[in-house]
């Protein structure tokens, strides 16, 4: 619930963005340059407003001549950090079909690097962290990591806390080596990322222990029902009539 809460409404929301986000304004075409300044402040600050970037989706899908492809790009990329959340598929769901902006100064980066966010976005849904990894800092993304990701403040430690959770879901005992195939971090890195999640490392064994949690316990449940004999009385000569 708290969850849910934070996503419906961040607390570094302003009320100017509420009342863009929440009323009738957030049609209003000539309020798209206060959403993208909004973004760019969550882009250097940390922090992440799904529905304030949807909003802005939304004005690019009624007003084409709006739509900024870099922007788009930043906003998939935080979508991204928000895993298991549906915020990416909710972002794609508003990109219509375009063509390439032949307009722009420099050749427009969405056609090739759409298709690249989508395949990290699925590596990262499929729990495939290590491929997710491999991806990323492959020569085909150089360009998103260069002009991007290197601008988007804590995006690969958000990445890392996305594998973190499902770890700690999964997993009470986990080897090191493949934790960190996991993060991308090896050596004392990885022993200091280790220590911030209060999960504990054997060094002479290597293996990662993390504290039980309600989803890493496996525990039977049993489930007892007491039928009256009046209540079978009743299934079974309804069973009859039906015959």
């Amino acid at each position: 619930m708290a969850a849910t809460a934070a996503w419906l409404a961040p607390p570094s929301r302003t009320e100017l963005i509420e009342n863009l986000v929440s009323g009738v304004d957030r049609y209003n075409p000539s309020n798209v340059g206060i959403l993208e300044d909004y973004l760019y402040h969550q882009i250097r600050s940390e922090e992440y407003d799904c529905l304030a970037n949807l909003a802005i989706l939304k004005l690019y899908q009624f007003n084409s001549d709006l739509f900024n492809p870099d922007v788009v790009i930043n906003i998939l990329l935080k979508a991204l950090t928000a895993e298991p959340f549906p915020d990416f598929n909710l972002c794609i769901s508003l990109l219509d079909d375009r063509p390439v902006q032949s307009t722009l100064d420099e050749p427009d980066p969405l056609p090739t690097l759409l298709p690249l966010l989508m395949n990290l976005y699925n590596l990262l849904h499929q729990c495939r962290f290590s491929a997710f990894w491999v991806l990323y800092r492959s020569d085909e993304l150089e360009v998103m990591r260069e002009n991007y990701t290197v601008e988007c403040a804590g995006f690969e430690n958000a990445i890392r806390e996305v594998a973190a959770r499902s770890v700690k879901a999964t997993f009470t005992r986990i080897s090191s080596e493949r934790l960190g195939s996991y993060v991308d971090l090896s050596g004392p890195e990885l022993e200091a990322w280790v220590a911030k999640q209060r999960w504990t490392i054997d060094s002479s064994t290597g293996v990662v222990s993390i504290p039980p949690n309600p989803d890493n316990q496996i525990e039977s449940i049993v489930i007892q029902e007491h039928i009256k004999l009046p209540q079978l009385s009743k299934v079974i000569s309804h069973t009859v009539q039906v015959k």
